[in-house]
């Protein structure tokens, strides 16, 4: 009903709409967020993972935290499952959330702040003490309408957070990545950069950042990078972490600069850090032997580069198995996740991945398309689970079985919206006992 009635209504109408809920969800649950220091992280890859970390690292430090991903919510020692299949809750619930936090005695939100909740003002009344910008790839182009208005919503954020003004306000920002001068250029009391390299563009040129901040650059050294593992040097202090791959060293970079900027002490954060073992389905090994089996949420090319080059990196052949997540929208990178599949996996199986509205078979089409366009084949098969099986047969001592898309997602998402219960981990276990691989 409600996307029928967007093709008449014109948008400011519905903005209107949008921020009377968040007006009118502040107001029931009495304004929570004022009594909170809440820390929004956005980007294209990385929020789930840094969201869960700084989480780890706020409760390391005895601060009562609570905090919203694509995978949980949790307050406190107390967590649930997000099965709402979106990132950031509707207006009234994410104000409701906030309520609870404060009623639980949590000093700390972290949230996963989203394009898509930012275009629809779910992030309206929420005074944000700080944001953190992890980077920026194509993505959600169909709804935003292009690449720079997607960026546009990503820096609402940021600018929420200027406005707001609440005390000790920070950003925390990937010099690395291109848009980075965009996101730091708002008024607030700290800002962080965090990066692996030297930052090559002019950086001290920008007036504000020279005028109305205190400036600081957080740089990893010596960077290495092992089959399960990460380490690298910030100024003399050594940081280990469980998180394999160079997008790892990145998350990790994001939460220690946010913790540093919250006066957290380095003992805490490198304790925390080396006792994560990171978020549910991110890059998540199932099980190492006979063969390396592991799930990952990627769905962007850049997130499927990231998980494969790590993977091969240990010097596994990939059988890799992948489809496009969100039927009718991003059309444009179907083919582009299979010359990825293409350029690093041995064997190729697409599949059914939340096609929604849209037929499975022309997703996955699409995605062949990419492949074939390099010269090589791939397998199509509709069935995810038979899909994974298939993929879990084939493989040998030296492989890595690398499915890609859900991760921990706890529903698949088919036609009229319906939720089918799924857990591509569980099907792993499943499909190896019924190979006869494990017991």
């Amino acid at each position: 009903m409600k996307e029928w009635l967007k093709k008449f209504i014109p948008k400011q109408i519905f903005n209107l709409y949008y921020w009377a809920w968040s007006l009118l969800g502040a107001i029931i649950y009495g304004f929570p967020g004022r009594k909170l220091k809440i820390i929004g992280i956005t980007g294209t890859n990385g929020k789930t993972s840094v969201v869960h970390l700084l989480s780890e690292i706020l409760t390391e430090a005895k601060l009562k935290t609570a905090s919203i991903s694509s995978l949980r919510f949790k307050i406190g020692s107390r967590e649930w499952i997000n099965d709402l299949k979106m990132t950031m809750p509707g207006r009234l619930k994410i104000q409701g959330f906030l309520s609870q936090a404060k009623k639980a005695g949590c000093s700390h939100v972290v949230l996963e702040v989203t394009s898509e909740g930012i275009k629809q003002n779910r992030h309206c009344f929420i005074p944000f003490t700080g944001a953190i910008f992890t980077n920026l790839s194509k993505e959600h182009l169909e709804t935003h309408g292009s690449f720079e208005n997607y960026k546009k919503a990503k820096l609402k954020l940021f600018r929420a957070v200027q406005e707001h003004r609440q005390p000790g306000n920070f950003l925390a920002v990937n010099l690395d990545d291109p848009a980075a001068q965009e996101f730091l250029n708002f008024k607030v009391e700290k800002k962080i950069g965090y990066t692996t390299k030297n930052p090559q563009f002019p950086i001290f040129n920008l007036p504000i950042v020279l005028s109305s901040s205190q400036f600081s650059i957080l740089k990893a050294e010596k960077i290495k990078i092992r089959q399960d593992s990460a380490s690298f040097i910030i100024d003399t202090e050594i940081f280990k972490t469980h998180l394999p791959g160079k997008f790892n060293i990145y998350n990790a970079l994001a939460a220690i600069s946010t913790a540093q900027s919250l006066g957290i002490d380095n003992i805490v954060i490198k304790d925390a850090l080396a006792k994560f073992k990171g978020a549910a389905g991110r890059l998540e090994t199932v099980i190492i032997k006979p063969f390396k089996a592991v799930v990952d949420y990627g769905h962007t090319p850049d997130a499927l580069e990231n998980v494969y080059s790590t993977l091969k990196n240990d010097g596994s052949k990939l059988i890799c198995v992948l489809g496009a997540t969100g039927g009718g929208r991003d059309k444009w990178k179907r083919p582009e996740l299979g010359k990825l599949a293409a350029k690093f996996c041995q064997r190729i199986i697409i599949t059914n991945e939340d096609p929604y509205d849209e037929n499975p078979l022309k997703i996955m089409e699409a995605i062949e398309k990419g492949v074939m366009e390099t010269g090589k084949k791939a397998e199509k098969i509709l069935d995810r689970k038979e899909a994974i099986k298939k993929a879990l047969s084939l493989a040998k001592k030296n492989n890595a079985v690398i499915i890609t898309g859900k991760g921990a997602e706890p529903w698949m998402v088919v036609a009229k919206g319906k939720k089918i219960p799924w857990d591509d981990r569980l099907i792993v276990k499943q499909s190896l006992v019924k190979l006869k691989i494990i017991k």
